[in-house]
């Protein structure tokens, strides 16, 4: 395994929970490590710091997945994957729709898991994660048995790490599934869809939105499927218009207006700017 030897101060980031180390940070490296090898890490003084995935070619040259000296495998992503399941079934017990990895949030950097009842989506972006989605999907049809798994690795991020883009199922059928967002139902097509299939990231945001709109008129610009425009019209929006600029995802939004049976929002296809 190779060794990675920071300069002095170069774990100040790290000693307050950053998990990234870049290049300028690093003082030397030993062996001969390759792009997406794990690496021991140590300081300046030679006392071991961690170990994480290395990339040369990047800035961001080591992502620490651990402070203790751990074996990377099947045990390591089933922990860190099954706690952050657990902390998700905290924030909502009632549903299994969720972004069920974060990235380093949940001390996976470089990797997001958005779960949509039995279907999930991945996207990996460092290129140690991406040399272990075989693993992870592993991982995942061992924790949840899904139905299908897709790729939605499209992203500049990935770019930046020397990975190519991809989309595509990695494991079983992908069909169409309908979830409920508080109250409000969304039928999602996880291969098609923006990002991971739906913005999931911003649960929280939309749920936030509805104490605001009672009463008002509202203009959702960039709706994609409408997910804020259909809260605001679920919350007693007087009207809702909701705008996008592709000809699909309004399609989509007006299929999700019809299956809450809202009746205070149109949708348009138009470019914003």
């Amino acid at each position: 395994m190779g060794k990675v030897v920071l300069r002095k101060g170069g774990d100040k980031r790290i000693l307050k929970g950053h998990l990234w180390i870049f290049s300028n940070e690093i003082k030397e490296i030993k062996g001969n490590p390759k792009i997406g090898d794990i690496v021991e890490i140590y300081q300046y003084d030679g006392e071991f710091f961690g170990v994480g995935f290395f990339n040369p070619h990047s800035l961001i040259s080591v992502r620490l997945l651990s402070r203790e000296k751990i074996e990377i495998d099947h045990n390591f992503f089933k922990e860190r994957i099954l706690s952050a399941y657990k902390y998700r079934k905290i924030l909502y017990p009632n549903s299994e729709t969720f972004r069920l990895v974060h990235g380093e949030s949940d001390f996976l950097p470089g990797l997001v898991i958005d779960k949509y009842n039995d279907l999930l989506a991945v996207q990996t972006f460092s290129y140690g994660m991406d040399l272990r989605l075989n693993l992870i999907c592993d991982v995942l049809e061992d924790l949840f048995k899904p139905t299908g798994i897709v790729e939605r690795n499209e992203s500049p991020l990935r770019e930046l790490e020397g990975l190519e883009n991809r989309k595509k199922i990695l494991r079983g059928d992908v069909k169409d599934t309908i979830f409920d967002d508080d109250g409000v139902k969304f039928k999602i097509d996880i291969l098609s869809g923006q990002k991971t299939g739906f913005y999931l990231d911003q649960r929280e945001n939309r749920k936030v939105m509805r104490r605001f709109v009672k009463g008002k008129k509202v203009l959702d610009c960039f709706t994609n499927e409408g997910g804020f425009a259909l809260h605001c019209a679920y919350a007693g929006a007087e009207n809702v218009v909701g705008v996008d600029v592709s000809d699909t995802a309004i399609e989509k939004a007006k299929v999700n207006a019809d299956l809450n049976n809202l009746k205070n929002v149109q949708f348009e296809v138009a470019d914003v700017f």
